[in-house]
């Protein structure tokens, strides 16, 4: 197990990424009893399977329902949705953190340069206010690893954050200030700063707090209270141990062992090409230990070069996630 995480994250061209797509199918296919009862009831015989497009997704309501592994090793930590009040949490059992280590480092780096010496802000309340958040687990690390002694978060208290924000700027400090989408909004409500060289990097989610609003509005907004040209993103769920970036304009890049396939919206078996818009589906090989295969509840476009934006999310994904693709 050890050489095929090796061999993911060695990744770099498609038919290295192929052939390790293959051997995480067998093993997942083998292994993990629901991909593997998914995967009879929909008639499909793992050994014919020969591309990676031909892969059956698992919905991932899946992960709310039922224990998802394909390791027999004990469960090291589980991350959880953070849910709506009556809904059920889907729930990721992760039996190695090194490899989630190993991912959202290497991606990161890959997107942003080295972690140590920037400076980490986190503008995260509502994250910070449950347990099991992934993303929060994530930014620690970053934090820890950044030995920045500036990096921090920070809940409510945005004359503080001003004040950092506008020290380091003054400092010439690579800064990234990370946040959920209405904390960014609350902040420059009161605060507005001209600082071209940050990185602001929205997590996305109104969690309730402030109306939707579409992407071009929001980054907008988010543009003219930072100062900044640009606006990024992170496409990062509990299910994935993987992370997709946006240096702006909504448009995600995924690192070298991550791909975005489109399903059919009327029949969810079917992938789509590029040239429609269609379900997300996620292939994210750091998910070994899980299922790699994943069907999300998100809309998306995408595009030749394997960059995908993210439309919205099914009405009602909660309810008619199953039904949109056959159990």
């Amino acid at each position: 197990m050890k050489n095929l995480i090796k061999q993911i994250f060695s990744i770099s061209n498609n038919e290295q990424f192929e052939e390790t797509c293959l051997e995480v199918f067998k093993h997942q296919a083998e292994n993990c009893s629901v991909y593997k009862a998914y995967i009879s009831h929909l008639k499909v015989e793992p050994k014919a399977i020969k591309s990676s497009k031909e892969i059956p997704f698992l919905p991932i309501s899946f992960f709310k329902t039922h224990e998802v592994l394909s390791s027999k090793a004990a469960v090291e930590i589980t991350f959880s949705s953070s849910g709506t009040t009556g809904m059920s949490q889907s729930k990721h059992l992760v039996t190695d953190l090194s490899v989630y280590d190993q991912s959202f480092t290497l991606a990161f780096e890959q997107f942003y340069g080295p972690i140590e010496n920037t400076c980490f802000l986190a503008l995260l309340p509502s994250y910070l206010e449950r347990e099991g958040s992934s993303l929060i687990y994530m930014v620690d690390a970053l934090i820890r690893d950044s030995k920045h002694p500036d990096s921090g978060y920070f809940l409510h208290n945005h004359e503080e954050l001003h004040q950092k924000l506008t020290q380091l700027q003054a400092s010439g400090q690579k800064t990234i200030l990370i946040g959920v989408t209405y904390a960014l909004l609350d902040f420059i409500e009161k605060y507005q700063l001209n600082f071209p060289e940050l990185v602001v990097m929205e997590t996305g989610g109104m969690k309730g707090k402030r109306k939707e609003m579409v992407r071009e509005e929001l980054h907008q907004h988010l543009q003219d209270g930072f100062g900044v040209s640009d606006i990024h993103s992170e496409y990062g769920m509990t299910e994935l141990l993987g992370q997709a970036y946006s240096k702006g304009l909504g448009v995600f890049n995924c690192p070298p062992w991550m791909k975005i396939y489109l399903r059919d919206t009327n029949d969810p078996l079917s992938l789509i090409s590029n040239k429609n818009s269609g379900g997300i589906n996620v292939i994210d090989l750091s998910n070994l230990n899980s299922c790699a295969f994943i069907a999300t509840q998100d809309l998306g476009r995408l595009f030749p070069d394997g960059s995908f934006e993210v439309l919205g999310r099914f009405d009602n994904a909660d309810i008619r996630g199953c039904n949109l693709l056959v159990q």
